[in-house]
């Protein structure tokens, strides 16, 4: 992606809620579930395996903040 795009596409609808999503309920996915259990790991604290996507999403913005990965506080999983 180059600059242009990127600019552009820190203005756009691109980043949305986890509340908002449309899948938002369905099971979390492999990729959240492997980085959780990672992230979960390094903070010392308990992984929950029923988490929505929302929820995980939202769960490892938290653990991101307490590790100090993910720092640019932009991404959503």
């Amino acid at each position: 992606m180059d600059k242009r795009t990127q600019d552009q596409a820190q203005d756009s609808n691109m980043i949305k809620d986890p509340k908002d999503w449309t899948t938002g309920d369905e099971p979390m996915t492999g990729a959240q579930k492997s980085y959780l259990k990672t992230l979960s790991e390094e903070a010392g604290e308990e992984m929950d395996e029923n988490l929505s996507k929302a929820e995980a999403s939202k769960r490892i913005d938290e653990l991101q903040e307490k590790t100090g990965r993910g720092a640019d506080g932009n991404t959503r999983h």
